[in-house]
């Protein structure tokens, strides 16, 4: 499995989260998963608000356009981003390309 697949128009990672960091931002790949330090807490739901608002803003899409399709109460998660507008340049330098 690879950290990410196209599914039509629509992106899908795969998500190993480091919650609590001292900011967000991608931290490169941790085995077949995409490794992403996330500044809020795992508590009460704040890290998978944060981690939807860092993707959103790093895709150019609007927040409801990123959803987690599993792993919702863990640190390895599935996402969706619906139609991203744009690549983040840390993850094409990891190989992320729309083919």
């Amino acid at each position: 499995m690879h950290w990410y697949r196209w599914d039509e128009a629509d992106l899908l990672l795969e998500l190993k989260l480091q919650p609590g960091a001292s900011r967000s931002e991608f931290s490169g790949l941790h085995g077949d998963h995409l490794k992403l330090r996330i500044h809020a807490p795992a508590v009460d739901g704040k890290a998978n608000s944060t981690l939807i608002a860092f993707l959103a803003e790093a895709f150019g899409t609007a927040k409801q356009q990123v959803r987690i399709e599993r792993g919702e109460l863990s640190r390895i998660k599935s996402l969706r981003i619906c139609a991203p507008q744009t690549l983040p340049p840390a993850l094409l330098q990891l190989g992320l390309s729309r083919e």
